[in-house]
């Protein structure tokens, strides 16, 4: 368990001042320009020591992230852009850290910023997330008028400018190019890779890309040091993660915990426990809704941590726990989470435009057991020939919750499509 010294986000709950003042007594833009005073390369390096990976969905190292930006410029401005695009059904663990923390983001912003030579961060945020947007510009505007960023930030000589950009509401912008070319002004629809952002990112200049969270973990991560955050979860999963957990339990709540903690020690401490009991637990998506549902007798055992989850063949994604208990219609919920991924398809790529809307309908078929059983493996391959097929991994997102309940709730298809058959004709009409 972690103990409370350890906290990064000591006002998740925003039972505290979100402000200047109260970000200060919590710890926050102490010693910055000492910080920043270390060098480019010595910030990236203890950033990479640490170990700590992306925490939005993806998992990449983020020092080494860092590291891919051109050291020498040529020119061009060198962007920092943070993903605010909280979209994931399922995730809300950003939009506490804007409406409740937001100094820790901006100290983060500033600190990326040095460490990759970027004179400027845009913060992209939901469009949905109106007071959120709001408050995080009130904490700019007071980091401006305290001097900690503008033409010296906190007197580094470091010159940093934020800016707050809202996006419209759109689950696509969550991918790190189609969130580029939203900025730019264009449609939101994901780039081929490569080039990486990091050669050609916004405007044609060297760009990266981080998670709210991945940012707003960075000042703490260089005032405690590397080793401290290391040690904290499990070799190769360090540190905290923010965990969002809902559905059928009896306290839903956003926790911090250490990465590696069991799934069912998270549930029963933190949440109450699942509702009717943990007898009751029918599966447990573990990662937002794009990752694939696991039943009961795995999550007996399972721990929440990038690697733990991808050996069961799902994925810790945003670390957004989606609890669902016996009353649930698992082949419903999946279905409707089709839906979802067929109407935020930006419809570039065929495999995703025409196979999440294919989904959609074979997924609503399977609810009622209007199919043969053999649809079912055409169901699961056509999954496959979407997965890995497009530009983006929206197809990826799509396929998976479908292959998760094939995998493991099978028979329950099969049983439900059975019954219909037994079912007797409703009578026509006279």
């Amino acid at each position: 368990m972690l103990s409370d010294k350890d906290r990064i986000f000591t006002n998740l709950y925003g039972l505290h001042d979100w402000r200047l003042a109260g970000a200060r007594a919590r710890g926050d833009w102490d010693g910055t320009a000492a910080l920043l005073a270390r060098g480019r390369d010595a910030l990236i390096d203890e950033v990479k020591a640490s170990g700590l990976r992306g925490r939005g969905g993806a998992g990449f190292p983020t020092g080494m992230k860092w590291s891919f930006m051109p050291k020498q410029s040529d020119g061009r401005p060198h962007y920092l852009v943070v993903n605010a695009d909280e979209s994931e059904p399922g995730t809300c663990k950003d939009r506490d850290i804007l409406r409740h923390d937001p100094h820790k983001l901006i100290e983060g912003c500033l600190i990326a910023g040095v460490a990759m030579g970027a004179h400027v961060a845009y913060i992209y945020v939901r469009g949905e997330f109106y007071n959120e947007a709001a408050r995080l510009q009130a904490a700019v505007d007071e980091a401006y008028d305290a001097g900690l960023i503008g033409r010296n930030a906190c007197g580094s000589g470091w010159e940093f400018d934020v800016y707050v950009h809202r996006g419209a509401g759109a689950y696509i912008c969550g991918e790190e190019t189609a969130l580029l070319e939203s900025l730019e002004g264009k449609k939101g629809m994901p780039r081929l890779k490569p080039p990486f952002p990091a050669a050609v990112g916004l405007y044609g200049c060297p760009t990266t890309v981080n998670n709210v969270e991945s940012i707003a973990v960075v000042p703490t991560i260089l005032r405690r040091g590397a080793a401290w955050f290391s040690e904290l979860g499990r070799p190769k999963n360090a540190g905290t993660k923010i965990f969002c957990i809902s559905g059928h339990v009896n306290k839903p709540c956003n926790v911090e915990e250490e990465l590696g903690i069991p799934l069912r020690e998270l549930i029963e401490r933190y949440a109450g426990g699942v509702r009717g009991g943990w007898d009751n637990l029918l599966a447990v998506i573990p990662g937002g809704s794009s990752v694939p549902v696991l039943p009961r007798e795995i999550c007996d055992t399972v721990l929440m941590d990038f690697d733990s989850l991808r050996e069961v063949r799902s994925g810790l994604g945003t670390a957004a726990v989606i609890v669902m208990d016996k009353s649930t219609d698992i082949i419903k919920a999946i279905a409707r989470l089709s839906q979802f991924y067929k109407h935020e398809s930006c419809g570039q790529c065929t495999p995703c435009r025409e196979g999440t809307g294919w989904l959609m309908r074979v997924m609503y078929r399977l609810v009622e057991g209007r199919a043969e059983p053999e649809e079912i493996d055409v169901l699961e391959q056509v999954t496959r020939q979407i997965e890995g097929h497009t530009i983006c991994a929206l197809g990826d997102a799509a396929a998976w919750p479908v292959q998760g309940l094939i995998r493991h709730f099978r028979p329950v298809i099969e049983e439900r499509i059975a019954q219909a058959k037994t079912r007797p004709m409703p009578l026509a009409a006279e």
